[in-house]
């Protein structure tokens, strides 16, 4: 019987979109089905006590070097955002409010795209509208999205079970209930998903 690998995500997360682009090649060699959990990192941190890497300039540096190796090891086109940190909120609304509409998968792309791969200033709606349209969305129901309470509340709620189940910081995955932590720990999920 296939796993099923659930992603913990936000798009400002340089890890969660090498993670992200591995994922398709690690769901086909192991068969597992990949649930995509949006989730916001700002909360998490808040509600663990922990910061962004970039907060501490040393770790930041090495971070930055770290994640180029990763995307050259993997074969994946990935560029430092200069205008990183972008606030998420509004991204992680709509992926939340988008969870069960057959478009999530091609905002997903999308947008980590745009921010890591392109780079935008996803925070500019001028730089946002082109993105969302390539979706298919348009900026006056991804406005509605994310003012929608309803949206919001989802995205509280899956950012509050995520730290209740141990999520610190991201990509964080589970794979049934073990927790792995870090794009660079997809080997381990892949052994986990075979098991």
């Amino acid at each position: 019987m296939p796993k099923t690998l659930h992603f913990l995500f936000d798009f400002g997360s340089p890890a969660s979109y090498l993670a992200y682009k591995a994922l398709p090649d690690i769901a086909a060699r192991t068969g597992a089905r990949i649930e995509y959990v949006p989730v916001l990192l700002g909360g998490v941190f808040k509600a663990t006590g922990n910061a962004s890497p970039a907060s501490v300039p040393a770790k930041g540096k090495w971070m930055n070097a770290d994640l180029n190796r990763w995307a050259r090891r993997r074969g994946t086109e990935f560029n430092r955002n200069p205008h990183f940190p972008i606030n998420t909120m509004h991204l992680m609304r709509g992926a939340a409010g988008l969870k069960d509409d057959p478009r999530f998968a091609a905002y997903v792309e999308e947008v980590f795209n745009a921010m890591w791969r392109e780079p935008r200033n996803l925070g500019d709606p001028a730089e946002l509208v082109p993105v969302l349209e390539r979706a298919g969305v348009s900026p006056d129901e991804f406005r509605a999205l994310t003012e929608d309470e309803g949206v919001k509340a989802r995205l509280r709620e899956t950012t509050e079970q995520a730290v209740e189940r141990g999520m610190f910081g991201a990509p964080t995955f589970f794979v049934d209930d073990e927790l792995y932590f870090g794009q660079d720990r997809l080997d381990f999920v892949e052994e986990a998903l075979r098991a």
